[in-house]
């Protein structure tokens, strides 16, 4: 869940050990592509930290204010996907959208009363124009039945979960569990609310002494995997397991960027990415509660 920028500053500062945990120009590049977001950014409005210093992927709820005085809350990555993507020339306001687009009323001439006795799903109107009709009942949403009666954020084995799609994933999973021990042959953990069909996700690896989900993430031979609508249902998949109080750590490879605060940008699994995975272990959960784990 996205947190006041106050509240993220001070738990960077405990992370990292350090009264500036991000330098000012740290991000100065991430953020030059989108001139109308610097605009709305103001310092003052977000305990004086300057937007060079706030990741561009970080799950924090910045105070905005467009150029006609306008304030709203909004992470950045919000921000820098709304509306349609375009970002790089014009800004989104809440408030401006909305006077933009006022609500169109319909004329009192174009309505039919309907009597009190019951009436049939399609009304004719004789002179063409607009007729009220009985809504649609809502389809019930089906889904997978197979799914165990569990709660909410309990860890299981799922037949429904797909099998490992590459080797190095596979590697991963080995790798891991020699420096960490931990409960092995779980692959899924019951959310909330459907997630295509099935109220369970599925993630690479579960760790669920620390609750937390760890995912590799490549582009794949032709360049399709993890971007565009996958990409999206990354992210859904990401807010269901933070809704079911577990974090999410993804291993990007190649040129994709980080979705979420805690996932590493690496070229290739080895020795130095596994170990850059247990320093984030740490910085999630706490040395206290990780060390135990390592073999």
């Amino acid at each position: 869940m996205p947190e006041r920028v106050e509240l993220w500053w001070a738990r960077r500062q405990f992370s990292k050990g350090t009264e500036v945990p991000y330098a000012v120009g740290s991000y100065r590049e991430a953020w030059a592509p989108f001139p109308a977001l610097i605009r709305q950014y103001h310092p003052e409005l977000n305990a004086g930290i300057a937007l060079s210093q706030v990741p561009p992927a970080a799950d924090v709820l910045l105070l905005w204010q467009c150029e006609a005085g306008h304030r709203f809350a909004a992470t950045p990555e919000e921000q820098r996907n709304r509306p349609g993507r375009e970002r790089r020339r014009s800004a989104w306001c809440p408030d401006c959208s909305e006077l933009a687009r006022p609500a169109r009323a319909l004329p009192m001439r174009d309505v039919v009363t309907l009597p009190d006795s019951p009436v049939p799903a399609a009304v004719a109107n004789p002179v063409g124009r607009a007729v009220l009709q009985p809504r649609r009942p809502k389809r019930k949403l089906q889904v997978c039945p197979k799914t165990p009666d569990l709660p909410v954020g309990d860890a299981f084995h799922s037949a429904c979960a797909p099998k490992p799609a590459s080797a190095i994933e596979a590697q991963l999973r080995a790798d891991l569990f020699a420096r960490l021990s931990g409960t092995q042959g779980l692959n899924a953990v019951r959310v909330a609310r459907p997630f295509f069909d099935h109220v369970e996700v599925w993630p690479d690896i579960l760790l669920p002494e620390l609750r937390i989900a760890v995912e590799y993430d490549t582009t794949g031979r032709h360049g399709l995997e993890h971007v565009g609508k996958r990409e999206d249902a990354d992210r859904r998949k990401d807010r269901a397991l933070r809704a079911a109080k577990w974090e999410v750590v993804r291993i990007r490879t190649g040129k994709l960027e980080p979705l979420g605060p805690y996932d590493l940008q690496v070229s290739t699994w080895n020795r130095k990415a596994l170990e850059s995975l247990i320093d984030t272990l740490r910085e999630i959960r706490g040395p206290l509660l990780v060390d135990p784990y390592l073999v």
